[in-house]
């Protein structure tokens, strides 16, 4: 706070955090969208199981291309909530706590992240 006793503006945008913060942040934005995707996937299970022309439309729908992309950040959601969960469970048992270890473990979330995901972008897309 400043002197004056108000708040201090805080401009989130110019602070430099480290790959360890972004990787926090994003295991956070990661969790809520897999919770927001769990009513739309429920939602298009139950239509596709209801019959079989519900299951073409839903089939169709799938391969548009904003379909494609709502999918693929659902994919790529589940992957990093996944790789920063087990590196938040290493850190729990007391596993990468210093901070050039920290920093070295929330890159190799990130390379592992990559790879994985260009691996499933080759697979649907190729």
């Amino acid at each position: 706070m400043a002197s004056s006793g108000r708040p201090i503006y805080l401009n989130l945008f110019k602070i430099k955090l480290p790959v360890t913060g972004i990787i926090s942040i994003f295991h956070r934005v990661t969790g809520v969208l897999l919770f927001l995707f769990i009513p739309i996937s429920l939602y298009y299970l139950q239509l596709s199981l209801q019959g079989e022309r519900q299951f073409e439309q839903i089939t169709y729908l799938m391969v548009e291309p904003l379909s494609r992309f709502i999918i693929l950040l659902f994919i790529w959601s589940f992957i990093h909530h996944l790789f920063t969960g087990i590196r938040f469970l290493l850190i729990d048992i007391d596993l990468f706590l210093e901070k050039k270890s920290a920093r070295s473990s929330a890159w190799v979330v990130v390379v592992i992240e990559l790879i994985t995901m260009a691996i499933i972008i080759k697979g649907l897309f190729l």
